[in-house]
């Protein structure tokens, strides 16, 4: 489905009003709503997530992000001043070299030395970057991880304004791989039992790795698309997912994608190796956006996104933005939950070619 790419930002705008945004998550994680829309009609129906089994069919697959998020939010205090800092990890570098967000950046120049729970944990200013960025040298006793485990708080999205009460809502569980500073949030609404139900449908169900980077929750700046440059996100796809991806697409069944961060991972991989999937890992900086020619998911689970965000743009390639906009506009009618904790939509494969 091709479209104009000389689109402005502003075309993937929408009426969202703010009491829409859900601030918890659902006490079940499959109670969410499920919107289905017909990726060739743009049909929508109405349903329930945990009706999300009926929609897939025996021979497809089913690919996961496995990635786990880091509690990566740090509040500590300047070792000449006392001054209070807040450090966001982004993306780590050389050995315990981190680039970060830092609050408020201008008390921290290079040089700068910050410690965090009473000196459990160290970081030294060794880089000015872009957007109150800086490169930090972390020193500490033991291993980082556990450590972060430790003092950490989960960096929830700036329009959850809520505290969660406990943290693994903001986790899939099957969240394993860990390196992310945001949930890939779409996988939230699934259980052990319905991945089980989905199994013994005969559904592949595979896992793959991209860290998601606050870039997602960046703002595009810029009034054309083509003018946005992408964020870069670390990916990784095993042996054994690339082979049954493969099959499954050789076999006639559906590749469906759970979240934008599998769908961005997949399309990268299948776009350098003409439509195969291939076992690899590296950065992506892949930008989707109508136009573009999906290679690898035939339909994609996901939540409600901002207006005007990359991931708007992304879903309205998988179909036309015509139909993603009704359908969104369907959604705040009937007063659908957006965003992370929001509920979900479907975007049904065209199974006419099956």
């Amino acid at each position: 489905m091709k479209e104009d790419v000389k689109m402005k930002v502003e075309d993937f705008d929408f009426y969202l009003p703010e009491e829409l945004i859900a601030q918890t998550p659902l006490e079940d994680r499959t109670a969410s709503r499920l919107m289905i829309v017909d990726r060739k009609t743009g049909e929508v129906e109405h349903s329930q997530f945990k009706y999300i089994v009926d929609e897939l069919q025996k021979g497809d697959c089913l690919v996961l992000n496995n990635t786990r998020v880091m509690p990566a939010r740090l509040f500590g205090e300047k070792k000449d001043t006392g001054a209070h800092i807040e450090v966001l990890l982004l993306k780590q570098g050389n050995d315990d070299e981190w680039e970060t967000l830092v609050k408020p950046a201008k008390r921290v120049k290079v040089g700068t030395e910050i410690s965090f729970g009473d000196g459990l944990l160290k970081a030294t200013c060794i880089g000015e970057l872009e957007h109150g960025g800086r490169l930090f040298k972390f020193s500490y006793d033991g291993i980082f991880y556990e450590i972060l485990d430790q003092l950490g708080e989960m960096p929830l999205p700036p329009y959850i304004h809520e505290k969660l009460d406990d943290q693994e809502r903001y986790q899939t569980v099957y969240s394993k791989e860990i390196g992310s500073a945001a949930a890939p949030t779409a996988g939230l609404h699934f259980t052990n039992e319905i991945l089980e139900q989905i199994k013994e449908k005969g559904v592949e169900v595979v896992f793959i790795t991209l860290h998601v980077g606050l870039g997602t929750f960046r703002p595009v700046s810029v009034d054309s698309i083509e003018n946005h440059d992408m964020h870069s996100e670390f990916y990784s796809v095993s042996e054994e997912a690339a082979e049954i991806i493969n099959r499954t697409k050789a076999n006639g069944g559906k590749v469906i994608a759970v979240g934008t961060t599998s769908t961005r991972t997949l399309e990268t991989v299948a776009h350098k190796n003409n439509g195969e999937i291939r076992a690899e890992q590296g950065w992506t900086n892949i930008f989707i956006y109508p136009g573009f020619e999906y290679k690898a998911i035939d339909g994609l689970i996901t939540n409600f996104h901002l207006p005007k965000s990359t991931l708007v743009m992304l879903v309205s390639a998988l179909t036309t933005r015509e139909i993603i906009l009704n359908a969104y506009n369907k959604a705040v009618e009937e007063k659908y939950r957006f965003f992370s904790f929001g509920d979900a939509m479907f975007i049904r494969p065209d199974r006419s070619q099956s």
